[in-house]
């Protein structure tokens, strides 16, 4: 299932973002205004309240409420939405405005002698009008009077009618704001992912025969930066990936070029004419050493092949690099006294690991720096086993040395510092010190060519015993 776009899921949360800010607000203004009218309700009720309290003071003797109705009526002309009723203690009506309909829980509310609040304000309808009333005990003049009880109530129709419409506006000013807020969301998401979009055009023009293109940097935003680089990085790595493929396969076939052709040429001459027995032995003992130059040359690349697809698994022993050392010594003695090289070695150290890879890693290396080394030289392996438990094997060899842009390349497959020095017959091809990597990075060592000041040193270091491998 495809995943929703970036541009879709910013929008989203936008617009649910500004959604669930807009309902607050209009829900807050609604309550806000609705409770100001409220409010506005009941400071009038409270002025018309102290009327009536007023009016009722001015009783001095029980003769005296006869004249209160129409005082009350007298005193509430023109307020026309205005309703007042007076209760007596006895529950008896004393006065009501005309057509005022009151709740009867309003009515009969039991208020306090010495409480000047009025209750709890009530709100009802009656013949499709609203009101909002109060209820409040009231004193008269006489003496001994039990308070009365006032109730004063007032249309509310246009404040609801208000209220109504209102709610209606601000619904659908919110609604508006929804669907606005969602386009802007979704504009500024699609101009705020335009940088994304442009490195997406600039990556679909970069090709296998392409890739030192690189994306500018300091051209995206900020937060883009880091994809930039690291993009940049990726692409450096795969030209030099495809670099080195390419001096591989071009190596490759020159190498394979060499002996087949001295093959074809041998073979073509041995059968232009009729030979001797001799003759075609001799023939074919020189096809049968490029043919082994050629099966050690696929032998090496399959040993590398294998340890590119991490199926070189070294075995878990100890190696003596000291003994393993002596016994190549002896190996290469008649080689290095035909160079008039010396052999020296120094130090001492035991390693985990695989003991004829790591063997065969430290015979590449002396075999290459015997033949570079000028008569009379001498080739020295330094081995020394630090306390961290790391053990450093080094050889060296004295000799013409490397210049430094070489350094990094020494192992790469067929790589050769000499380009027209192609003598594999005695030279190799060109293998040895990849394999020599390949075995060493196997073991979770590390490998490192140094040359400086006429001398050439191939240092390996392996970890400690408790290392994995």
């Amino acid at each position: 299932m495809r995943s929703k776009s970036i541009t879709f899921r910013l929008t989203l949360f936008f617009s649910t973002a500004s959604t669930a800010v807009l309902l607050v607000v209009g829900t807050l203004i609604g309550t806000l205004v609705e409770a100001h009218f409220e409010e506005q309700d009941l400071t009038g009720l409270n002025a018309k309240l102290e009327l009536v309290r007023y009016t009722l003071t001015k009783a001095r003797a029980p003769a005296d409420l006869a004249a209160v109705p129409q005082s009350l009526a007298n005193a509430l002309v023109g307020h026309h939405d205005l309703s007042v009723a007076v209760v007596g203690s006895d529950r008896k009506l004393l006065f009501k405005s005309s057509g005022a309909i009151f709740p009867t829980p309003l009515l009969e509310a039991r208020l306090s002698e010495d409480s000047s609040r009025p209750a709890k304000p009530v709100v009802w309808e009656r013949d499709g009008h609203a009101y909002r009333g109060i209820a409040a005990a009231a004193v008269t003049g006489i003496a001994g009077q039990p308070p009365l009880t006032v109730v004063v109530a007032i249309n509310i129709d246009h404040h609801q009618m208000f209220m109504e419409a209102f709610r209606k506006s601000l619904w659908l000013a919110i609604t508006a704001s929804i669907a606005l807020t969602a386009l802007l969301g979704w504009i500024a998401a699609r101009r705020g992912l335009a940088p994304v979009r442009e490195l997406a055009r600039l990556t679909h023009g970069i090709s296998a025969s392409r890739l030192g293109e690189r994306l500018p940097p300091e051209s995206v935003p900020t937060e883009l930066v880091d994809l930039a680089i690291a993009f940049n990085g990726m692409l450096a790595r795969l030209e030099d990936s495809f670099r080195r493929l390419s001096d591989f396969s071009s190596d490759l076939a020159h190498e394979l070029r060499t002996p087949i052709s001295n093959l074809m040429t041998q073979t073509q001459v041995a059968i232009s004419k009729a030979r001797s027995a001799d003759q075609y032995r001799e023939v074919l003992y020189s096809n049968l050493e490029e043919y082994e130059r050629l099966a050690r040359m696929i032998a090496d690349m399959l040993f590398l092949a294998k340890a590119d697809n991490g199926l070189m698994v070294p075995s878990s022993e100890m190696a003596d690099l000291a003994a393993e050392a002596r016994e190549l010594f002896g190996f290469y003695e008649a080689f290095a006294e035909e160079h008039g090289v010396g052999l020296v070695l120094a130090g001492a150290g035991v390693v985990p690991g695989d003991r004829l890879m790591i063997r065969r890693a430290l015979s590449n290396l002396l075999s290459n720096a015997i033949r570079h080394t000028p008569r009379d030289g001498s080739v020295k392996v330094l081995i020394d086993q630090r306390k961290s438990g790391e053990t450093q094997l080094t050889v060296g060899n004295p000799g013409e040395g490397i210049e430094p842009e070489h350094l990094p390349r020494l192992f790469d497959r067929f790589y050769r510092v000499d380009r027209s020095r192609q003598k594999a017959s005695s030279d190799g091809a060109g293998l040895g010190l990849a394999i020599t990597k390949s075995i060493v990075d196997a073991h979770k060592g590390t490998i490192q060519a140094l040359s400086s000041n006429g001398s050439t040193r191939f240092v390996i270091t392996f970890p400690a015993a408790g290392a994995e491998l």
